[in-house]
């Protein structure tokens, strides 16, 4: 009995040491961005857009490659975490790369693209990307970097290195990252994101302005707790940066629904996901225009791999503009969520 008491004491110990010695690994090497990071040194460089150019953009949320249709996520029901393979990643990252250069907006805006995760069998899919366009630049804002993901136990995430992408005919002037307010509990939040909004400043001709700003709001905060302070920041900054003078844009999956079509059609029948929020109703300065295509759903629920009309889907991705900005055209493409989770969005705007 002495012997099992002991051999139990010291399986307990040793566990007991593990865990702590992993979270204090995690917490040593935590990602703790300032709140605001200059991506490009700033310098006066006119780009050749001016009042009454068009711009075309498109947003893609490409769900690091690794969750095509074939794939569930366990934070939505499933239990899932990775991509297939190795191969399979690649697979949805040629075809991704195929259809940005097929569109061949002039600026593209990329949320989850993994530099190195576990999740994406460590594909760098920033540099793929940066290689495929020679003939634009590639911006990259950090948004996860996690040395471990223990969770799901049988299949743990792992590491995480990711963030947001931004791919551009025109050169910016700077490209800032800033970081979004609001955080989960302490131990959640050292494996969760660090939410950021990436913009790219363009020096027009006049002394006038372009601010394109990419972004990719919190999705799994139960409440939409986290959300509130980082719609507040938008709301604040939106009024800080809009004057004559700037153009205005933000763009990406903003996990809200941007449709109210859909929420006067829903069913009282049925349950949204959870990661789905409304947007607040005092959120947008005045003139302020939504530009998202209301007939092709953007993202779908991840709780079981994708099946036509058996998974939740609905509208999160698009554009909101300033005053000054026409809105010419908004195309969504139903891809059939064959290589991500989401849908793209394309878009093109007029500087008036």
């Amino acid at each position: 009995m002495k012997k099992i008491l002991a051999a139990l004491i010291f399986i307990a110990v040793t566990v007991i040491a593990f865990f702590t010695g992993f979270l204090g690994f995690v917490f040593i090497t935590d990602y703790t961005p300032p709140a605001e990071i200059e991506i490009l040194p700033e310098r006066a460089e006119v780009t050749g857009l001016s009042a009454g150019n068009t711009v075309t953009l498109l947003t893609y949320n490409i769900g690091y490659c690794g969750l095509d249709k074939g794939r569930d996520f366990f934070m939505d029901g499933g239990v899932m975490s990775r991509s297939e393979s190795r191969e399979k990643t690649l697979e949805n990252l040629e075809n991704i790369t195929a259809f940005i250069r097929e569109r061949n907006a002039d600026i593209t805006l990329i949320q989850e693209i993994d530099n190195d995760s576990s999740r994406s069998f460590h594909v760098n899919e920033t540099e793929h990307m940066r290689t495929s366009f020679p003939e634009r630049e590639l911006f990259f804002a950090q948004n996860y970097l996690v040395k471990w993901v223990p969770v799901p136990l049988k299949n743990p995430m792992g590491s995480a290195d990711s963030g947001l992408g931004a791919l551009t005919r025109y050169k910016p002037s700077c490209v800032r990252r800033y970081q979004l307010p609001g955080k989960e509990s302490f131990f959640r939040q050292m494996f969760d994101l660090d939410r950021c909004m990436m913009a790219l400043i363009y020096e027009l001709p006049g002394g006038k302005q372009l601010v394109i700003v990419n972004l990719h709001l919190s999705a799994y905060d139960k409440g939409g707790k986290v959300r509130k302070y980082q719609m507040a920041f938008l709301k604040d900054y939106m009024k800080r940066v809009y004057d004559g003078n700037t153009y205005l844009i933000l763009g990406g999956d903003w996990n809200h629904l941007l449709s109210p079509r859909l929420l006067a059609e829903k069913d009282p029948d049925t349950v949204w996901p959870y990661w789905l929020q409304l947007l607040p109703e005092d959120l947008l300065p005045e003139d302020f225009k939504w530009a998202y295509d209301d007939t092709v759903m953007t993202v779908r629920d991840n709780d079981r791999p994708y099946v036509r009309g058996r998974n939740f889907e609905t509208i999160i991705d698009g554009f909101l503009v300033s005053p000054n900005i026409e809105i010419v055209s908004v195309k969504g493409f139903d891809l059939g969520f064959e290589h991500s989770d989401h849908n793209p969005v394309e878009c093109v705007l007029k500087l008036k």
